[in-house]
């Protein structure tokens, strides 16, 4: 078997891992939701791959992307940590190289990607507000009695039009009981929520932004067509979704791996499929350093701290990022 290289995307809901050829074929693919253990779910994951690949598998690359991307790249022995903008924009970019804008809606958090000539060249999150993310979907369609798998196709159905407030997740709860109290069906608020959502993504996240070329809608919440229909209403353009709507994270940066071991020419640091029994401890203290007063999350291994996030300026992100640079040039 040739060349592999294998992305890791950790998210706040769930957990995707991706193996690549040389030509960026998928060999596997693993979405699974994150039950708040991702450490042994990274390794349940890798124990599938080489199961799927009869142990004939040697990894030559390893990236790690996702809001938990530094603990796990640790781990793995990444050879790149990348965030979640640039995983998306690499892989989008390549099976759609006339890609103008990326609607990306995951579990917890929102992103908008402009790209420009393949390149991402403006972005915008919301990891504030949870309407209209995948989990405040999941508990609406629990709350209606109602397979979350069938949510989006129920919208399509709708007769009549019923206005959802969709800022708030609260004010969209309380506004959809009342809708249901006054006689509207589920699929007519369903219809109504998707459209608020969308309503709601578009004044956080695009406001003034011009969007054009193709427009790829991708993440979890891809798979909701009640979703992908108000968009394309808002837009007035088609919406595409991709053949791997849910892993799109996890294809890029195993791309940006095979492209940085490429360009160094070096050997991959992955850690092999023993992964290490190093103990991790986690801490979290609040930062004094200016009215903000962020909560920093500190992740030790072993007694050595590996990862720091939370802080908003990146004061103390940024020392580990640079710590690790240093490291990698002095090959410490």
């Amino acid at each position: 078997m040739g060349n592999i290289y294998l992305g890791v995307d950790i998210g706040s809901v769930s957990i995707n891992i991706v193996a690549i050829d040389e030509e960026n074929r998928i060999l596997f693919k693993l979405y699974t939701r994150n039950s708040g253990q991702p450490v042994e779910l990274v390794k349940d994951g890798i124990q599938q791959l080489r199961i799927k690949l009869n142990n004939k598998i040697k990894i030559d690359g390893v990236g790690v992307t996702g809001s938990g991307r530094q603990l796990v790249g640790y781990i793995l022995g990444a050879d790149i940590v990348k965030n979640e903008i640039t995983a998306h924009a690499m892989a989008t970019t390549y099976f759609y190289p006339e890609t103008g804008t990326i609607f990306e809606i995951g579990g917890q958090d929102s992103k908008l990607i402009i790209v420009k000539d393949g390149i991402a060249t403006d972005f915008a999150m919301n990891t504030v507000c949870a309407a209209g993310t995948g989990s405040f979907l999941d508990h609406q369609a629990e709350r209606l009695g109602i397979p979350i798998e069938e949510f989006g196709d129920l919208a399509l159905q709708a007769k009549r039009d019923v206005r959802i407030a969709g800022r708030c997740t609260v004010f969209a709860e309380s506004d959809m009981i009342s809708k249901q109290q006054y006689g509207f069906t589920k699929s007519e608020i369903i219809k109504g929520l998707c459209r608020a959502l969308v309503r709601n993504y578009m004044n956080n996240l695009v406001r003034n932004r011009n969007l054009q070329g193709k427009y790829i809608f991708q993440g979890g919440v891809a798979a909701n067509l009640g979703i992908k229909a108000a968009f394309a209403e808002e837009v007035g353009e088609k919406i595409i979704i991709p053949e791997h709507y849910n892993v799109m994270g996890a294809i890029g940066i195993a791309q940006l791996a095979k492209a940085e071991i490429k360009k160094t020419g070096k050997n991959t640091s992955f850690k092999g499929f023993n992964i290490t029994k190093d103990s991790f401890e986690t801490t979290s203290f609040n930062c004094e350093g200016c009215a903000n007063s962020c909560e920093v999350i500190k992740v030790q291994a072993n007694g050595q701290t590996i990862a720091m996030t939370g802080d908003r300026c990146g004061k103390w992100s940024d020392q580990i990022n640079h710590k690790k640079r240093e490291q990698q040039e002095t090959g410490s």
